[in-house]
């Protein structure tokens, strides 16, 4: 087996590991909240648990993504499954927005009927102990995401880290009601936390949709690619057009037309071709690049 092919069974592998990390720790902390929730009549903690029930869904999905993102290309796939992550993220987007709707509905609800609360010190534990899973599950899911680029960790790991934020939130609403007395704080907290479920749904699905739409490399990664191409000119190359580069789940993929002297014979433009593509991809890691070689003829000053 070569590096690379081992290099990529190990990314996987680091990827599954860190999705079954995910669907572990959401399935104990939505046992532990449902039960504390109902307990103490909270509608913070249940809105919490069904929080937690979404990442449960979530994380199942970037398990099964990962997976398929892995499968090598195939005669429908030409361009292989990497996508099937960004797709995975996008759909955990607008499961979150949903549970956010559910809450925010339920929360109403309570802050209407004025429900009083009990074993509030038992829920605010509850919730202490959510945000300390939580963080960590995120410090190692965002880890590992980083490293295998895996657009569908990235947002598992922004669900947990939300929940961090969250669970204190409720725990400081809790810790107001104890004080004070006042059972509003519960459910007025609930929808503060369902209002940061619909921005971080927001902060998933709009760079997925970017990608799912073939949007353009980030300009700092064109300009490497530029770069690159450009210290070829001259020596091996006339000029360079039609660069176009987008994302595909953790890959990049990019293809440019390149003009050489029209005599350059075809053994020696091949030879060129495959240079660019190594010193481009050696530049942008996972990347994938394809060169046309064209006569000089063809040249254009815009390089669009």
């Amino acid at each position: 087996m070569s590096g690379a092919a081992a290099n990529e069974l190990g990314g996987v592998a680091r990827k599954t590991r860190a999705a079954w990390l995910s669907v572990v720790a959401n399935a104990a902390l939505i046992v532990f909240k449902l039960v504390v929730g109902l307990l103490s009549g909270s509608i913070g903690i249940v809105s919490e648990a069904v929080h937690s029930g979404t990442d449960l869904a979530a994380a199942a999905i970037a398990l099964v993504s990962v997976r398929e993102a892995a499968r090598p290309a195939d005669l429908r796939h030409r361009y292989g499954h990497e996508k099937v992550e960004n797709l995975s993220a996008l759909i955990e987007g607008g499961i979150i927005f949903a549970a956010a709707v559910v809450i925010i509905v339920e929360a109403v609800v309570h802050l209407v009927s004025g429900e009083q609360l009990d074993h509030l010190w038992l829920g605010i534990g509850v919730m202490l102990v959510s945000a300390a899973v939580n963080g960590a599950s995120a410090a190692v899911i965002f880890g590992t995401a980083r490293r295998t680029v895996s657009p569908a960790l990235e947002a598992d790991a922004v669900h947990h880290l939300t929940d961090v934020y969250t669970s204190l939130g409720v725990a400081g609403g809790l810790v107001l009601v104890e004080l004070t007395g006042l059972t509003f704080f519960d459910p007025l907290l609930a929808i503060v936390v369902a209002l940061l479920i619909v921005w971080t749904a927001w902060g998933i699905v709009s760079p997925s949709t970017r990608v799912l739409l073939d949007e353009a490399l980030p300009d700092d990664e064109l300009d490497l690619v530029r770069e690159t191409v450009a210290e070829h000119r001259g020596e091996l190359i006339i000029g360079y057009h039609k660069l176009r580069a987008r994302h595909a789940g953790a890959r990049h993929l990019i293809d440019l037309h390149v003009t050489v002297p029209g005599n350059m014979t075809v053994m020696r433009a091949h030879e060129i071709a495959e240079h660019i593509e190594s010193d481009i991809a050696e530049r942008l890691p996972n990347t994938e690049v394809l060169v046309h070689i064209e006569p000089g003829t063809h040249e254009r000053e815009d390089e669009s």
